[in-house]
């Protein structure tokens, strides 16, 4: 029974106002459970979620619990690429978590379904989990159907690497339109292992999402019925007094970068799981990502690293057949608890591999080491990332001249120029988290030069960050920053950037009394943002290393 039910005199001016909201005594005799409804009628990914928020409050009620709906804000990260609306993209991840605390504690709310589906309200949500420690389940909304182009199936990546191709001459205006009109087919959130459908997969190796969460297609009515599994669910979890964090261990991290090596996901994970886990008090450093990715088989390769979508993943077994594969050679912890009540090993019991083309046999994978790798160096002391997955053997390991950006908008006019040349390094530095401020993603960059052929030939290097949708040799996340005096803020025009994916090195050839010279004299960019939100979030947040927290 919720406490707001009790007869105390403190507690009838509330019963008054859900009086005036149309609740009844009955209904409030069970308990309430939020319902995290991240609907809005601009981002695809969300604009079904009312849908789904309704199957969720079925399943509540039919489980013997009280509904109660409120929102979440959604940013869509195509939408707002390549213009000063990414700078509001990654910095949402903290107003959701911050929101929806606010209205969990405040209205003394007993459980919780979180509803999300695009890239900060996963991991925005799953920090709300964490701080509230409620007992709660995840229901995304599904990804994307791909789109159909020339009789190929294409995702978002296409998309984009399609208006670098007509920058560059290589297809026409009726191609590209071709493109437009048929790349992002349903509602979803876009059919690659892109950021939002990496963190929806990563919710059920975790352990906080149900089967299928991460998999099931938006449209499929399978979708709904997960949905109201989901409001069933987390009764169950209210009974038994299942909450969050006796789910999101380390152990239980340890499966998240497991199975991300495994899938290859986005580099944005490298942010969003050390978040989550810094409110779980448990630590995730470079360190522990590379010793999980030296022993951790790659063996999906998903668009943009390769031509299946997630639809064939979700046909193939989904991550319950992913994980099935890992734990052939004991690569998961299977005693971690789940939202199922069961462990994780007794989850994936029975799950199948039923696509070998698919979801590669864990003797047969696409290579021996995971998707993701973190480099350390001369630029980068700290940390940077790069999907090695999604890198193609002769980039590897690279060396040339720098070509040094202040900002995303000055290299993608040097590209849409023709001024990148092949064995260049394209350097975009004062994007990081303070610097940006909000660390926006280059998928406009990095797909130009894609789609312009140079993508054997030229590699990225940036302290701000990439989309999912992102393949080449792109190198993000370089720690510390250029606005907080990092080693990239001290590159020049054709100095030597070596890099060694395999060695995971990522080095600047120049001297160490060079560098000094350099240092004395730098002046630190001027902030390109001082008002409103963005300065606030400038001031608080953490270098990317740590996951980008406010601190």
């Amino acid at each position: 029974m919720s406490e707001s039910t009790k007869v105390l005199p403190r507690t009838q001016a509330a019963l008054s106002l859900f009086n005036a909201l149309g609740y009844t005594k009955e209904e409030l005799e069970r308990p309430l459970v939020g319902v995290v409804n991240s609907f809005n009628e601009i981002v695809p990914g969300h604009m079904h979620l009312d849908k789904i928020t309704e199957a969720v409050k079925a399943g509540i009620l039919m489980a013997g619990g009280t509904p109660v709906e409120f929102p979440a804000i959604a940013v869509c990260d195509g939408i707002a690429m390549g213009h000063q609306g990414m700078k509001y993209s990654l910095v949402t991840r903290d107003l959701i978590a911050d929101s929806t605390e606010c209205m969990a504690i405040a209205h003394h709310l007993d459980a919780m379904v979180m509803i999300p589906n695009c890239d900060k309200n996963v991991p925005g949500l799953l920090m709300a989990a964490a701080r509230l420690n409620l007992p709660t389940v995840f229901v995304a909304g599904g990804p994307m159907m791909a789109g159909h182009v020339g009789g190929k199936k294409v995702s978002l990546s296409a998309m984009f690497e399609a208006m670098g191709a007509y920058t560059a001459g290589k297809i026409d205006s009726e191609a590209l339109n071709d493109y437009t009109c048929n790349t992002c087919p349903t509602c979803g959130s876009c059919s690659g292992m892109y950021t939002a459908n990496s963190m929806n997969c990563l919710t059920e190796a975790i352990g906080m999402g149900l089967r299928g969460n991460g998999t099931i297609p938006a449209v499929y009515s399978e979708r709904l019925r997960l949905a109201k599994h989901a409001g069933m669910q987390v009764m169950k979890m209210y009974e038994a007094d299942i909450r969050p964090r006796d789910i999101m261990t380390e152990d239980a991290f340890y499966n998240a970068l497991t199975v991300d090596m495994a899938l290859g996901c986005s580099t944005n994970t490298m942010l969003h799981l050390p978040a989550i886990a810094h409110e779980c008090d448990v630590e995730i450093n470079p360190d522990m990502v590379n010793a999980i990715s030296d022993k951790t088989p790659n063996l999906c390769h998903l668009a943009p690293a390769g031509t299946v979508h997630m639809e064939d993943l979700n046909a193939a077994g989904g991550i319950y057949a992913v994980m099935a594969e890992l734990n052939k050679k004991n690569l998961l912890k299977t005693d971690c608890v789940t939202v199922t009540g069961k462990t994780v090993g007794e989850n994936i019991a029975g799950a199948v591999n039923l696509n070998p083309e698919i979801i590669r046999p864990i003797d047969h994978p696409f290579s021996e080491k995971g998707g993701l790798t973190m480099l350390r160096g001369s630029l980068a002391p700290e940390t940077s990332v790069v999907k090695q997955s999604a890198v193609l053997p002769e980039m590897m390991v690279h060396e040339g001249p720098a070509r040094v950006f202040d900002s995303e908008e000055d290299a993608q006019s040097a590209i849409n120029a023709g001024k990148i040349k092949p064995g260049d390094v394209v350097v975009i530095r004062y994007e990081g988290p303070k610097g940006g401020p909000g660390m926006r993603e280059m998928l406009n960059p990095t797909s130009a030069i894609m789609g312009m052929g140079l993508g054997n030939s030229v590699a990225l290097i940036t302290d701000g960050r990439f989309s999912g949708a992102t393949r080449g040799a792109c190198i993000g996340h370089v720690s510390p920053e250029a606005a907080a005096g990092g080693p990239i803020a001290f590159v020049e025009d054709g100095d030597i950037i070596k890099i060694d994916i395999p060695n995971r090195t990522l080095d600047l050839m120049v001297s160490d009394e060079e560098m000094a010279k350099r240092k004395a004299s730098w002046t630190p960019k001027a902030p390109a943002v001082t008002t409103g939100y963005l300065a606030r979030y400038a001031k608080q947040v953490s270098s990317a290393n740590k996951g980008a927290i406010l601190e």
